[in-house]
C-alpha cells in the first residue's frame, strides 16, 4: 500500500453533507473526490475546471439598477408607501 499523509481542511457542516450525499452516489467518499481533484490539477497543471465571475444577464442587470434607483429614490415610478406599492401592482383590496 503506498504512503499516504494526512490532509485538514475546514468546510461548513451543510457542504460537507450535501457532498457526501453526492459523492455517495457515485460510491466514493470526500477522500476519494479530493483525491480526485488533486490529481486532476496536477494532470491539467491547473484548476480542473474554468473559474470564472459569474455575469447577470440583462434582465437582471435591469433589475439591479432599478432597485438601485429605487433605494436612491432616483426612480419616479417607485412607490412611496406599501398602499402605493398594493395600487401599482393592482392589489388593493378594493379591485
Amino acid at each position: 500500500m503506498a504512503k499516504t499523509t494526512t490532509l485538514n481542511i475546514r468546510i461548513d457542516p451543510d457542504t460537507k453533507e450535501a457532498a457526501e450525499k453526492l459523492f455517495s452516489n457515485f460510491g466514493i467518499t470526500i477522500t476519494d473526490a479530493v483525491n480526485m481533484f488533486l490529481h486532476q490539477s496536477l494532470l491539467s497543471d491547473g484548476l480542473p475546471f474554468s473559474v470564472k465571475i459569474p455575469q447577470p444577464n440583462a434582465n437582471t442587470l435591469a433589475a439591479m439598477q432599478d432597485i438601485e434607483n429605487i433605494i436612491n429614490n432616483k426612480s419616479p415610478s417607485s412607490p412611496q408607501s406599501v398602499n402605493d406599492f398594493f395600487k401599482e401592482m393592482n392589489l388593493d383590496e378594493k379591485s
